[in-house]
């Protein structure tokens, strides 16, 4: 199954790889380990460049080839190659742009993806997508499995790629095997976590006006649903001011996710063009049949949508109606265990 996306880049001279345009570590993460890796196993010696339809955001500039990542669409690439999404949605301002749709329309393009949303690309595209933890989880199973050869540069992108869906390995996903993945390697990398950690903590740091800000955020959280269903609504105003230095949804969610009995907590950006996008956590696994409901879609306890269907206002008389639904199936599916 795997070698199926080593012979769609062994042949290939110029290969463009693409991030969807909410870039996390997974992402970034994927990206880059796949830049090294395809440079190392490829017989022809490709040209490869990174693209993100957005800037990389200064939070996830631990990485140290962050800066190799471009706006600038490679339209000379003989093959596409999408990490960390299937779906169209987060693709959307690519597939504005008529050209750049025609480009991916025509030219070979392989999907690597390790959510449980449904693929929807309308483009044609070979695709490997597996429910792992993680994409980067999902590249180094090809690495194994396929016995691809393996350097530090890669290792340590796949470990940061991983260690940022699983929060740490902390999250549900985490699995007894991704602590193994982590473990080997670290040591196929000769690497230290505590560096690599150092290193990913220097850049979380928040400056005094982030730290103000977050305290606004916080003041603005509602409570619906007798207090399971935490959400805070993010502005267009605000995302242009904040997003460069600190995404306000990484700055809030956590924070939600850990007060009292909240099973829900989503962030909501609004745009001026009428966009409205959600970001979810939860605590029992139904983020992903939320941000279903908007056509969105990613992990049960991780998600998020876009739409550009309904209102701000709209949008919270929505979840009240679905999540409590939503929360009862997943009681009734998985009912406390009895002492």
């Amino acid at each position: 199954m795997y070698k199926s996306f080593i012979n769609f880049f062994k042949e290939k001279t110029r290969i463009s790889i693409i991030q969807a345009e909410n870039p996390d570590g997974d992402s970034l993460g994927s990206a880059i380990a796949l830049d090294y890796l395809i440079s190392l196993n490829s017989s022809v010696s490709p040209e490869i460049s990174l693209f993100c339809p957005v800037d990389i955001p200064k939070y996830l500039r631990y990485f140290s080839d962050w800066s190799r990542v471009t706006n600038e669409f490679d339209w000379r690439a003989d093959a596409y190659i999408i990490v960390d999404t299937a779906a169209e949605v987060l693709l959307s301002k690519l597939l504005e742009d008529p050209a750049i749709k025609n480009r991916l329309e025509t030219t070979p393009v392989f999907v690597l993806d390790h959510h449980e949303t449904e693929d929807d690309l309308s483009f044609p595209h070979e695709k490997l997508i597996e429910p792992l933890p993680a994409c980067c989880d999902l590249i180094y199973k090809i690495i194994k499995t396929e016995n691809l050869s393996l350097d530090e540069n890669i290792s340590k992108n796949l470990i940061y790629g991983i260690l940022s869906d699983t929060l740490g390995l902390t999250s549900s996903s985490s699995s007894p095997e991704t602590f193994r993945d982590v473990a080997a390697l670290l040591e196929n990398g000769n690497l230290n976590i505590a560096d690599l950690e150092e290193a990913r903590r220097e850049y979380m740091k928040k400056s005094p006006r982030i730290l103000d800000y977050k305290a606004e955020l916080i003041n603005r959280v509602e409570y619906f649903l007798d207090g399971s269903l935490a959400t805070v609504h993010i502005p267009w105003e605000e995302i242009k001011e904040y997003s460069d230095e600190y995404n306000p949804n990484v700055l809030i969610l956590e924070e939600l996710r850990l007060v009292e009995g909240v099973e829900v907590a989503i962030a909501i950006k609004t745009y001026p063009d009428g966009k409205l996008t959600g970001k979810i956590r939860s605590s029992k696994p139904i983020a992903d049949k939320i941000a279903g409901f908007y056509g969105g879609g990613g992990h049960p306890y991780a998600a998020g949508f876009r739409t550009y269907d309904i209102s701000y206002d709209d949008c919270l008389r929505d979840l009240t109606k679905i999540v409590p639904e939503l929360l009862a199936e997943a009681k009734t599916e998985n009912p406390p265990e009895t002492p």
